[in-house]
């Protein structure tokens, strides 16, 4: 009899057409014992899903602990309000707060690793749920207990707030591209007597001084962070930068072709 081979066939068909269309899942693809904590820190009661859509680049093992460089993608998921990027081992686990607003969901920037870990991309869409993209990283550790370059020379209070910053043509579709870089020690809090004092808020203005974009830095993004952030049109004039650090001192620059 053919019954058998013709109930397996539809099993198998029963199978692949229950596999989901979506690239995202519930389970953690680092398999860190951390990440209920995690998600219950971050996201309270609302849905996070892994999913593969959010583009991450960087190095699978970091050669300088407190300069880590990465960059994330989150286009694919069409709008997203907000990202957040978390790092499961490091003491201060969140890094920074993205509100894209304007620009396209996608960022480059270095951060501090304390020690070996995933780092977690996570977008939120306008049905609010977290998206979560997952990539590991190697280290020989340290990164968030260890001065700064300009700790060490001290030379921070000379350069304190200046900003850098460039126009590029755009990345991966992208129209342009605006570099920024602010000087800052960035100071985790964790280095004997030298108190937490890094940039809290840091927009990007237009001409009219409406916001296109706004971060939200704690202590493990890098000294004199440099972020990378892309446009999908051409960009114009007038464009400036304000921001503030947790000594209140003010950030102030226009951006420059």
């Amino acid at each position: 009899m053919r019954t058998a081979p013709l109930l397996v066939a539809a099993a198998l068909l029963l199978v692949c057409q229950s596999w989901p269309v979506r690239a995202d899942t519930n389970t953690d693809p680092a398999g860190s014992p951390l990440w209920p904590l995690i998600h219950q820190q971050m996201f309270g009661a609302a849905w996070a899903t892994f999913d593969n859509r959010i583009k991450i680049t960087g190095p699978a093992f970091a050669e300088d602990p407190m300069q880590v460089p990465i960059a994330f993608d989150a286009s694919a998921l069409g709008k997203v309000e907000r990202v957040v990027v978390v790092v499961d081992r490091n003491p201060i686990r969140k890094v920074l707060e993205f509100e894209p607003m304007r620009m396209r969901p996608a960022l480059s920037f270095r951060f501090k690793l304390q020690e070996a870990s995933p780092v977690r991309v996570a977008a939120r869409t306008p049905d609010g749920v977290w998206h979560v993209g997952t990539f590991l990283v190697d280290a020989t550790g340290g990164g968030c207990t260890l001065p700064g370059a300009t700790r060490k020379d001290a030379t921070w209070s000379t350069t304190l707030n200046q900003v850098e910053s460039r126009v590029f043509p755009g990345f991966n579709g992208a129209g342009s591209r605006i570099r920024l870089r602010v000087m800052h020690p960035m100071d985790t809090g964790l280095v004997a007597g030298i108190p937490a004092f890094h940039i809290e808020q840091l927009d990007l203005l237009d001409g009219r001084r409406q916001p296109m974009l706004r971060l939200a830095l704690y202590e493990p993004v890098a000294e004199n962070p440099i972020f990378s952030f892309d446009l999908d049109g051409p960009v114009e004039h007038g464009i400036s930068v304000a921001g503030v650090d947790n000594n209140g001192n003010r950030i102030r620059a226009q951006v420059t072709r």
